[in-house]
């Protein structure tokens, strides 16, 4: 059913995407407005993961300059039945994280400092479970489509004011001047509301999937509850300076949302957090280790089962 509902706000957003450009130049307009679709698609599924790491002064490490981070992920990709993806530290006191790449081949996780000095070691499992599982959901091009046709949509809004509306209202029939002005408006905002949704839709699901493949839904919710205070408290200046790559992080890097609103880039924690108590009711204490194997068609054993702080260790990630 999430794919069903992306699919169709993806068919919307393509659909909006067109009739703006069919409003400022009727037929052909509408043509052009799907080859710029096309075209920015295609430059954003080759670069997008390089331009949103460097907004983000994200720097790569391996399992020689960070052992502890990269065999976590490296485990828990195991587990996913994913490929190792690249893995980077960004410098920035705000816990958070994302994960982009065109697919899974072409993935990469990364992660704040601060994430990595605020985080339990359950709970940082339980964060790259969550972006891991958007690696497999191919959520990553998803959302880099519907960011690219959302910013397209209101670039062209925007040249419609000067690309003569209103001489074509009055001549051909077109939407004249006050039509003009209502899609320089409505349409940026139609199309941020459609983005968001699809981001909403996305989250949940990376929820659920992150949460069976470590097998502790618990351990996501008690991240989320963390990362969700910290980000009213702490400014992500980065984030700050590159407003649409917000909806790419596990949570709102800008601001915090009382409601699942429509203007929210993410769902209300506190939803997201009630999710997951209900499937750790649904998995049990007894189904957990063997849900999280079938999930990611390997095996059974805890993130921690080769570590000697064992799973519970409630310490810091590196203790």
């Amino acid at each position: 059913m999430n794919y069903v509902r992306t699919a169709i706000l993806l068919a919307g957003l393509t659909a909006l995407f067109m009739g703006v450009g069919y409003l400022i130049g009727g037929e052909s307009g509408a043509v052009i407005a799907f080859c710029v679709a096309a075209a920015m698609n295609l430059i954003s599924y080759w670069n997008a993961d390089r331009l949103v790491l460097s907004m983000h002064g994200a720097q790569e490490v391996d399992e020689t300059t960070a052992p502890e981070l990269a065999g976590l992920v490296r485990e828990l990709a195991a587990r996913a039945g994913l490929p190792m993806p690249r893995v980077y530290i960004m410098d920035n006191p705000q816990p958070n994280a994302f994960a982009t790449g065109r697919n899974p081949q072409h993935a990469a996780v990364a992660v704040t400092t601060g994430l990595i000095e605020r985080m339990g070691r359950e709970e940082l499992a339980g964060v790259i479970a969550h972006e891991l599982a958007h690696i497999r959901n191919h959520d990553t091009l998803i959302m880099t489509i519907t960011a690219t046709i959302a910013g397209a949509i209101s670039m062209l809004a925007q040249f419609g004011m000067f690309f003569g509306g209103g001489n074509r209202g009055n001549n051909n029939g077109g939407p004249g001047m006050i039509g003009t002005l209502a899609m320089v408006i409505l349409a940026p905002i139609a199309a941020m509301l459609v983005q968001m949704a699809i981001s909403r839709t996305r989250e949940y699901a990376a929820d659920n999937y992150g949460a069976r493949i470590i097998g502790h839904p618990e351990w996501l919710a008690s991240a989320l509850r963390k990362l969700d205070a910290a980000a009213h408290a702490i400014p992500n200046e980065a984030a700050e300076r590159n407003p649409a790559t917000a909806h790419l992080f596990i949570v709102n890097p800008l601001t915090g949302q009382g409601m699942d609103n429509l203007f929210s880039t993410h769902p209300n924690t506190a939803n997201r957090v009630a999710e997951l108590e209900r499937l750790a009711a649904e998995l049990g204490a007894g189904g957990r280790r063997s849900m999280a194997g079938r999930a990611a068609g390997g095996s059974t054993a805890g993130p921690w089962s080769g570590g000697s702080g064992g799973a519970r260790d409630q310490g810091g990630p590196w203790s």
